[in-house]
């Protein structure tokens, strides 16, 4: 992390107060139209209570889970926290002393109601047994069950929810409910964007081991412009929980809340959810509900999903209504598709049309990569193993599988991908843009891309990639892999990669950066004294037995070839030695 880092010290025990704060802080600052009522009242409660509580708090949010045992509540500097000479009575006392204020400000929920999934939770096996003893008995179940196995025999006993000492009344302990994690979430929302995000990323920024780069930050640099935007979100965050806890995709569906049109990203959000609607709906056997999901995830064709769409044509095909299947194909085949779903329809459409009876469509032979077969010992690595075999002084080989093309891309066009233009960069701790995968994303920083892309024309490439690569050297970048990449593979990459081979590819990588920067062939194998008219690099692709192409990288070597870039496959056989 910079030194303008918002982070706490690691050595401040209370390190993580601090970073907690520093979001309540951004937020109120940056958030304040979007903060409600309940919001608001929460920072006010927050910032009374004492150090202690406020840490132990955190230390709550920071958990999984809303359900506490006070047992487990135990944190060294917040013991010394109350322990420590005090003129806040509140501050003084034992460990329980932290938790008073959280309860009397509702913060905490000091009895809560624990339905029995919530006592399996929280209690072990022989803690079970002995508050569970009168049901075991009740039930004729054996005292030798599992803690699995004995909370699917009690389950359908439908057992009312009540407090742990009603389950257990010799417990050594109580169980308490943290009554704002889902505020705490919203907050944390609104700050990073994203759920995905938690309190650990100021920790290892801290530490080292992730390093971001720093973006200023515009009035319009906000994840969320309205309130109801954050509802959506979080509405369908929970609906995904649901979804994978198993609740019927008819109750989920009706349930998608409706999105604000003018947030496409927001949009995209649903449709992804659309989409999992839709296939838990074809593996449950509700065709017709999965063929509509499918259809709200994936129309309209420039702005749905290609996999939905895709997903609908196949279930039609399987369903016999192979008629309304290819009268769909063709008209997604004629709107320009993008690489794989183009893929995907030219395997498709014949097949359709073969069922109807119709003549085949014509098509061209893709050129085949060259070819090599090897035999070679076994090995736990068949890239090393083929790296080693064609390893010569003069023809160095390195395993470079999405790393070598990705990362002079991503240290080339460093400046286009961290532009700080409204929506990209919220907060401290993006690793990228936070519309990278959007359809949008390249055609607003278009000027800047074709800024960096022509350096491959006059020559000033490789003094930038170079430069960036020390400048920058550690950052977070989504398309550069530090660990994959030294000055030494970089300098003898630049010498060998014709520009020409580059722009192609980064051009490539541009048109859909989420699909193309997998695929990638495995090796890269450099001749720097090649003999002028022949090439002074290869990419290779390595098959193990039974190894076969994926679709993005058939995608990848149709594209090379189609561009003149030496490619082979390599297929292995192993030999059992002498």
């Amino acid at each position: 992390m910079t030194s303008s880092s918002p982070a706490a010290s690691l050595a401040d025990p209370f390190y993580y107060l601090v970073n907690f704060q520093f979001v309540l802080d951004w937020v109120a600052e940056r958030h304040g139209d979007l903060l409600g009522d309940e919001e608001r009242a929460f920072l006010a409660d927050f910032a009374a209570l004492p150090r202690a509580s406020r840490a132990l708090l955190v230390r709550m949010v920071m958990r999984r889970g809303e359900h506490f045992r006070t047992s487990k509540l135990v944190y060294p500097e917040i013991d010394a926290e109350n322990s420590a000479d005090s003129e806040d009575s509140a501050e003084t006392g034992d460990g329980e002393a932290a938790l008073a204020p959280l309860l009397a400000a509702g913060l905490v929920e000091g009895d809560p109601a624990l339905s029995l999934e919530t006592l399996f939770a929280q209690l072990r096996l022989p803690e079970l047994r002995l508050a569970l003893a009168g049901e075991i008995r009740a039930a004729g179940l054996s005292a030798s069950l599992g803690k699995a196995a004995l909370l699917e025999a009690l389950a359908p006993r439908g057992l009312e929810a009540r407090p742990l000492a009603a389950w257990w009344p010799a417990a050594p302990d109580r169980v308490v409910r943290l009554t704002v994690m889902a505020t705490c979430d919203r907050l944390r929302l609104m700050f990073f964007g994203n759920l995905r995000q938690d309190w650990s990323d100021f920790v290892l920024a801290e530490l080292g081991v992730q390093r971001f780069e720093r973006v200023p930050f515009s009035a319009e640099s906000r994840a969320f412009q309205r309130r109801e935007e954050v509802d959506a979100y979080l509405a369908l965050h929970r609906l995904r929980d649901r979804l994978d806890a198993g609740e019927p995709v008819a109750t989920l569906a009706d349930a998608l809340p409706p999105i604000p049109s003018d947030n496409p990203w927001l949009s995209a959000r649903r449709r992804r959810l659309e989409l999992a609607l839709g296939r838990q709906a074809e593996r449950d056997g509700e065709g017709e509900r999965a063929l509509g999901l499918y259809r709200q995830a994936g129309w309209p064709a420039g702005s749905g999903s290609a996999e939905a769409r895709i997903r609908h044509l196949r279930l039609r095909e399987r369903r016999g209504e192979h008629a309304e299947a290819h009268a769909l194909a063709e008209a997604l085949a004629g709107e320009s598709p993008g690489e794989a779903e183009a893929q995907a329809l030219t395997r498709l459409l014949p097949r359709l049309r073969r069922r109807l009876g119709l003549a085949p469509l014509p098509r061209e032979a893709a050129p085949a990569p060259e070819r090599l077969e090897l035999c070679l010992p076994l090995s736990p690595s068949v890239e090393r193993a083929v790296g080693e075999h064609l390893q010569r002084d003069d023809a160095p080989v390195a395993y470079v599988e999405n790393t070598l093309l990705t990362g002079l891309f991503g240290l080339l066009c460093w400046e286009a991908l961290f532009a700080p233009l409204p929506g990209a960069f919220f907060h401290p701790f993006h690793s990228g843009p936070a519309d990278l995968y959007r359809e949008e994303f390249v055609a607003r920083r278009r000027e800047r891309f074709d800024a960096c892309l022509a350096r491959l024309d006059d020559g000033r490439y490789r003094q930038a990639i170079l430069a960036t690569w020390r400048e920058k050297q550690g950052l977070a970048n989504p398309f550069v892999h530090w660990g994959a990449l030294d000055e030494a593979l970089l300098s003898l990459s630049l010498d060998c990669l014709p520009p020409e081979h580059l722009r192609a590819c980064f051009a490539r990588l541009l048109g859909d950066l989420k699909a193309n920067r997998a695929g990638l062939p495995d090796l890269i194998q450099f001749f720097p004294e090649a003999a002028e008219g022949e090439s002074p690099y290869r990419l290779i692709e390595v098959k193990g037995p039974g190894d076969r192409l994926q679709d993005n990288q058939r995608r990848w070597l149709a594209f090379f070839r189609e561009q003149g870039i030496p490619v082979a496959v390599c297929h292995v056989r192993w030999v059992q030695p002498a």
